[in-house]
């Protein structure tokens, strides 16, 4: 299988991008710079790392200023959202995009201060089942038609809302903690997957087997047989250093996420990065 692949710059919503002005002119000279995409982190809060912004509000300012780029969050973890006001947030920017927005989804960070700490469900199995229940429901909602739905964990009832410009609907991206199955199991019938090491926060990182093994799982369980997008989080120090993503690329990637971190970092250092492009 021959994979093209993209690449989108990847940042927090805190510290040092924790104002949504900061965001939107990076996104800008990121659309300018020859890249493809421009994602997002979605928190609450991270230790220590004040300012933190809105993600969705974030993202009205990047959409307004860009005509060509993806952006997204990569994740937005469903069970700590209001799923109707997200169904409205991601619509919102979707159109005023022109149809532009990736929504990636998951159960977020257990070490992250941001579940009890805001009185969010804190068992983790208890938001897998809502994740999967959110996302059924999410999708209804995106559909324009009448929704009645009272479940488990969620109840809506609409006479329809307006939709999103993209149809079928937004691309999901569902990230997970590989070797894990169940959220790849959840990916397999959405649109695209972000695997991670469940250490990541520690510092390992998936190998390009791994990923190989992540593509095979998920297209064993799919019976759709359109194409199917794998994001990659990863750092490049330089335009020439193209063998860590060419690496990735070849076992599966098909979305490089060229991560910065505010630490220690500053802004004129990361417009520069910014400045010399992808890793093509």
């Amino acid at each position: 299988m021959v994979v093209f692949m993209k690449h989108a710059i990847y940042l927090p919503n805190f510290d040092l991008f924790g104002e949504a002005a900061v965001l939107a002119e990076l996104a800008t000279l990121t659309e300018e710079s020859d890249w493809d995409g421009f994602f997002i982190w979605d928190h609450l809060q991270w230790p220590a790392s004040e300012p933190a912004v809105d993600p969705w509000v974030a993202l009205g300012a990047i959409a307004a200023g860009t005509e060509r780029i993806r952006l997204g969050t990569m994740v937005t973890p469903l069970p700590r959202r209001d799923l109707v006001k997200l169904a409205r947030e991601t619509v919102s920017v979707d159109r005023l995009s022109g149809g532009r927005l990736v929504l990636g989804v998951g159960l977020g960070w257990e070490s992250i201060p941001e579940w009890d700490a805001f009185g969010h469900e804190p068992d983790k199995r208890v938001r897998g089942e809502m994740l999967d229940e959110a996302l059924e429901v999410l999708t209804a909602l995106w559909s324009g038609n009448p929704v009645e739905h009272n479940g488990a964990h969620y109840r809506v009832s609409t006479r329809g809302m307006a939709p999103p410009i993209q149809q079928p609907r937004i691309p999901i991206w569902v990230g997970g903690g590989w070797p894990a199955k169940k959220p790849f199991r959840r990916a397999a019938r959405w649109d695209g997957a972000m695997p991670m090491s469940p250490r990541a926060m520690e510092g390992e990182d998936l190998a390009p087997t791994d990923i190989a093994e992540v593509r095979t799982f998920i297209e064993s369980r799919r019976s759709d047989t359109g194409s199917f997008d794998v994001a990659k989080t990863g750092s490049t120090t330089n335009t020439s250093d193209t063998e860590q993503p060419e690496t990735y690329r070849a076992a599966g990637v098909t979305w490089w996420l060229e991560t910065i971190l505010p630490w220690g970092n500053s802004l004129a250092a990361v417009r520069e990065r910014i400045r010399s492009g992808p890793p093509r």
